[in-house]
């Protein structure tokens, strides 16, 4: 079972969910305060199981309603994937990925562990 885990940082407070093997498989962005970084991980957990998979990395891809992961390639030519709620907002990230198979199935992680992911603070 994943867990979110909610860390300070130099700048605020971001949370990880982490796999049931401790890799991290999402990153939020950096919050101001404990209750902002809670309801990211509030719309992680309602959003990603229910969020389609648009895949920006395939010429003429087509575009999916929010929530959405959006799959694409960056500077270095690994894939990321990013969760963004029916808002909009982008509320999770992942780390790069060197083939897609492995970004898709970082998703899929995601989609399984959030749900019902405890949350603990380090």
């Amino acid at each position: 079972m994943g867990k979110f885990v909610i860390r300070k940082t130099n700048t605020g407070i971001k949370f990880d969910l982490k796999a049931g093997n401790g890799e991290v498989i999402a990153t939020s962005e950096v919050y101001t305060t404990e209750a902002a970084c809670k309801n990211g991980i509030a719309s992680v957990q309602k959003n990603a199981p229910e969020a389609a998979v648009e895949n920006q990395t395939v010429e003429g891809y087509a575009t999916e309603k929010h929530p959405k992961f959006e799959v694409y390639a960056d500077k270095a030519g690994e894939f990321r994937f990013r969760l963004k709620a029916t808002n909009g907002q982008v509320i999770a990230v992942s780390e790069g990925y060197k083939a897609i198979a492995g970004c898709l199935n970082g998703i899929e992680s995601v989609k399984k562990n959030a749900v019902d992911a405890e949350i603990v603070e380090e």
